[in-house]
């Protein structure tokens, strides 16, 4: 097998199995293991794959900025936010960050939920303008504009003086023994505070972000309370509700 074909492979395996093992792979392809660890490291820098100690992982789908984000999957989007609805009751001081899915989420919001939200994204919070029974508190700071997001040290300081009783994450990156993972350092700071002010976690979680990583690390995966996302192969979403995360699909 050619060194192209065989990288092909590699490819195919990983996106299929989400994670490959060097070892294995060796073994798999007949190759040595010094062979598959250059080949990994041929595909890491093409931006194929993310190198890992034992293997790879899968690099998660790109990230563009919000506004395009926002016309993609948008049938999706709505039946995960329509399945974290269950979550939202009256009274509740709820957490929301950037994101399109979050988004979508915001929109399917009863008129008639009397809650506070706090959210650090402008989109949302001009979102939830039309609805008269939820107090919005928007956190100031830096706009990042990729995310449309107020970041920085003035959003970590007000989250100080807060507490949420659910946390609702956008999540671009997340994997069952990494973590959840984001592009950014100064997000992955800011989602790590918003994570220690909060009592509970959800996630909506596309199936093309499950078992991928990306450069800053948030958390273990278990700091998530709820992951909803869509129906995938009961082997991916075991390695969650094995951490004691409540999945729902």
């Amino acid at each position: 097998m050619l060194k192209e074909e065989r990288q092909q492979k590699i490819v195919q395996i990983l996106n299929t199995e989400h994670k490959v093992i060097a070892s294995d792979l060796s073994k798999r392809l007949n190759v040595s293991e010094d062979t598959i660890r250059r080949d990994l490291k041929d595909l890491d820098i093409q931006g194929l794959v993310k190198r890992v100690h034992s293997g790879a992982l899968r690099i998660g789908p790109p990230v563009e900025d919000f506004s395009t984000r926002q016309n993609v999957s948008s049938d999706l989007k709505t039946k995960l936010a329509l399945k974290a609805l269950d979550y939202i009751k009256d009274n509740m001081v709820i957490l929301i960050d950037g994101g399109t899915t979050n988004l979508y989420l915001v929109k399917q919001l009863p008129l008639t939920l009397k809650a506070t939200i706090i959210t650090n994204s402008p989109p949302i919070a001009m979102a939830l303008s039309n609805h008269n029974s939820v107090e919005v508190i928007m956190i100031g700071g830096t706009l990042f504009k990729e995310s449309m997001v107020n970041l920085g040290i003035d959003t970590v300081e007000t989250l100080n003086t807060m507490r949420s009783d659910l946390y609702i994450m956008g999540v671009y990156n997340i994997d069952p023994y990494i973590g959840i993972s984001v592009p950014s350092l100064t997000e992955a700071l800011v989602k790590r505070k918003m994570i220690s002010i909060s009592t509970e976690v959800l996630g909506m979680v596309t199936s093309n972000k499950l078992n991928t990583i990306s450069n800053h690390i948030v958390c273990p995966s278990n700091q998530l309370t709820y992951l909803v996302t869509e129906h995938v192969h009961p082997e991916i979403t075991g390695l969650y509700a094995n951490q004691g995360i409540i999945v729902t699909e």
